[in-house]
């Protein structure tokens, strides 16, 4: 009877989460489709310009994770929230069969042109991750791969993790690269001082602007809709992986590069299999 019970409330809560990650997705991706792609022209160029950049060194463009994807030759793709296409980009020019996932219609134009550029064939789907029809898009890829600042979109990482799970053909891998906690939970740092200002194990939803709102056209900052984030600690991300079914390989630390903050770790990868 305690067990019926508690498996009841787990399902109610993450019945309530689902809602809720409908509401926090729906804000997330009218934010993005906010003069993004006005913004990307401004942070890289025309397509032409930064296609030309990639073809020279794509490999550079993945570090330092490439060495988790290779060999890409033939392997087929799925770039979940990639954003303006550049890794996606790299990917197929190494070889890879690659589908870019993202919400943003802006992202996607971008993408699209700078794939035309750079002679490459990518695919991209405009929706949010947790839609993707399963007939579809199930059981497919040998790699799904997640980068830099996407996993606070997601209030909910059990059922991300879940839908990777499926996503992901037998002996896929889910490949994951993001800023690690310490730097975006805990630590400001200026110049060489460093202060503790966050609460680490803070789970409150934030208000944060879009990536690029720096290079948007300056009488449209104004009025620009914010995006709702989640920032999670190692310990949760490392818990949702391994709850779905997926098996761990390898959690790589990886140390911030300035000299002033060599002793911090600036990012993580995560490799997780699915057997």
């Amino acid at each position: 009877l305690y067990f019926n019970s508690k498996k009841i409330n787990t399902l109610e809560i993450e019945a309530y989460l689902s809602k809720e990650q409908a509401l926090v997705t729906e804000q997330n991706e009218a934010a993005w489709n906010q003069n993004n792609y006005a913004a990307l022209l401004n942070r890289y160029g025309a397509p032409e310009e930064i296609a030309n950049k990639i073809i020279e060194n794509p490999k550079w463009r993945l570090h330092p994770f490439y060495k988790y994807l290779d060999p890409l030759a033939n392997k087929k793709v799925l770039h979940l929230l990639g954003s303006n296409g550049i890794k996606g980009v790299a990917m197929s020019l190494l070889g890879a069969d690659v589908t870019v996932v993202d919400f943003s219609k802006e992202n996607e134009m971008f993408a699209l042109e700078l794939s035309e550029a750079a002679g490459t064939n990518l695919s991209y789907v405009v929706s949010d991750v947790l839609s993707l029809p399963n007939e579809q898009f199930h059981d497919q890829f040998d790699i799904v791969l997640m980068e830099l600042g996407v996993l606070h979109y997601f209030i909910n990482l059990n059922e991300l993790m879940q839908k990777i799970y499926q996503l992901l053909r037998k002996n896929g891998r889910f490949v994951l690269h993001e800023f690690h906690p310490i730097s975006t939970k805990l630590i400001t740092s200026t110049g060489k001082k460093h202060k503790v200002t966050g609460n680490y194990f803070d789970p409150s939803i934030e208000k944060n602007h879009v990536a690029f709102t720096k290079h948007m056209p300056e009488d449209e900052k104004a009025n620009l809709q914010h995006v709702l984030q989640r920032k999670w600690t190692l310990g949760e991300i490392i818990t949702s992986a391994g709850s779905s079914q997926l098996v761990i390989e390898t959690l790589e630390e990886e140390p911030n590069h300035k000299i002033s903050d060599i002793g911090l770790p600036k990012t993580f990868t995560l490799v997780a299999k699915k057997l």
